[in-house]
């Protein structure tokens, strides 16, 4: 599997199949020790405008494939890839909860069909 270097490359990755969904969809890329794919999970799908996203669907499938990293991505069904509070709140919740069980969290991507929003290139993920 390649080794992901940065957002645009998730975004290639991920960005032509989520950008078109009608409902939000979660989901996890775990990584090894090289930023290199384990496995893509899908761990919540939900409505036009939400989708309710716990931290253990989030890191019991990273736990399994003994991953290393995360990357975070969703989709905004709306098309706008601008983050809102709620994502801010959970991406904040799960980069603290993958700190507790040394499973860095490297980035949060937002993907619509505008484009896509990068915590780590906006500064909220270091």
């Amino acid at each position: 599997m390649p080794s992901l270097r940065c957002s645009a490359e998730v975004y290639r990755l991920l960005g032509p199949a989520l950008s078109t969904k009608r409902q939000e969809r979660f989901l996890v890329v775990a990584l090894d020790a090289r930023n290199r794919i384990i496995a893509k999970h899908l761990v919540a799908v939900g409505s036009l405008a939400a989708c309710v996203v716990h931290p253990r669907e989030v890191f019991a499938p990273l736990i399994r494939d003994r991953a290393a990293a995360a990357i975070l991505v969703h989709c905004h069904p709306s098309g706008s890839p601008e983050p809102s509070p709620e994502d801010l709140e959970l991406t904040e919740r799960l980069s603290k909860a993958g700190q507790m069980l040394g499973i860095v969290v490297l980035d949060h991507i937002v993907i619509g069909k505008e484009g896509y929003y990068s915590f780590r290139d906006s500064g909220r993920v270091e």
